[in-house]
């Protein structure tokens, strides 16, 4: 993808991560959500684009915006656009670490329609991918022992990052039992599993099950790093796990996706030119958030991971305030 382009879909994640930062701290997660929402939405349709949303807020029955399927943009190239405009609504609520807008784009069927479902996930760096000796099959134990062994490091070193939810309490144990460490984080999954390829974030390894359309984004940017991702869908066993596998169904329609398999990055996503972009709302070991100082100059970081050319950027964007002065 061109980095003119990527560029473009860069300045709206950072137009949406700064609306939602004005909410940081308030305790207002659904006004924060909402405020980054319409911001990246507008931002969308101001360009020469025809975007399509495949992963966004929900159904079109059940979001007015960014729901997927949604057409966006003025005309032109045609994109898969997955969107989670604010990661961690709850991180940004309360003000803690890895808040994110986070945009995946690719060429124009490439992004698998992830329905709304839990998907059970597994995330690690470049050499790992390299090694391919991880399995999502694999227990917990035999996964940080590969990891250790990869990274040459003994296995109590080894950190795994995983949701803290009740359902995961057996896989913290056995992470546990088998030497490593446990980094628990409260929300942000997608962040959990990128950050697996980001030097100095400390995260070798993600275990745990989230949502299907974060798995999506996640797979897109370990993609553009080099990272290894792989899913299995999780429809549970309650009176609604039917419903969600004839709408799993549905939206796979068409395609050689096995609901009950596992899911390679490939098949997330089928296209090397695709790219992944995270701006910082809070402060966070991958990116900064959004600072604003006494003459309103309007400091944001963000993350931006492209396949196309396999380059990390990191970019240090400031928005001159009123006095004119761009503060270093």
């Amino acid at each position: 993808m061109q980095i003119a382009r990527i560029m473009q879909i860069l300045n709206v994640a950072e137009l949406a991560a700064i609306e939602a930062a004005k909410w940081n701290g308030r305790g207002d997660k659904v006004a924060a959500d909402q405020a980054a929402t319409e911001a990246m939405r507008a931002a969308f349709n101001d360009i020469d684009f025809s975007g399509r949303i495949v992963i966004g807020e929900g159904e079109r029955d059940e979001a007015p915006m960014l729901y997927i399927g949604e057409e966006l943009g003025r005309g032109g190239e045609e994109i898969d656009i997955a969107v989670d405009p604010l990661e961690g609504t709850n991180l940004c609520a309360y003000n803690r670490p890895n808040a994110l807008t986070t945009i995946a784009v690719a060429p124009r069927g490439a992004l698998l329609f992830a329905p709304d479902t839990y998907m059970d996930k597994i995330a690690a760096g470049p050499a790992l991918k390299a090694a391919g000796t991880l399995s999502i099959d694999n227990s917990p134990a035999d996964n940080v022992r590969a990891v250790a062994e990869v990274l040459g490091k003994p296995v109590n070193e080894v950190n795994v990052c995983i949701l803290l939810r009740d359902r995961h309490k057996a896989l913290i144990q056995a992470v546990r039992n088998a030497g490593a460490r446990v980094r628990l984080i409260d929300d942000g999954d997608v962040f959990g599993a990128i950050a697996t390829a980001v030097p100095g974030t400390g995260i070798d390894l993600y275990l745990g099950s989230g949502g299907s359309p974060e798995g999506v984004l996640a797979a897109t940017g370990l993609k553009a790093i080099g990272g290894f991702f792989q899913g299995r869908f999780d429809f549970g066993s309650d009176e609604k796990a039917a419903e969600k596998r004839a709408r799993a169904e549905k939206m796979v329609e068409g395609t050689e996706v096995d609901l009950d398999g596992i899911l390679e990055q490939d098949v997330l996503v089928r296209s090397d030119d695709a790219a992944f972009i995270a701006c910082g709302v809070t402060d966070g070991e991958m990116v900064e958030g959004v600072h604003t100082d006494e003459g309103g100059t309007i400091t944001t970081h963000a993350i931006v991971m492209n396949a196309g050319d396999k380059t990390v950027r990191f970019v240090k964007n400031i928005r001159r305030g009123e006095s004119g002065v761009v503060r270093f």
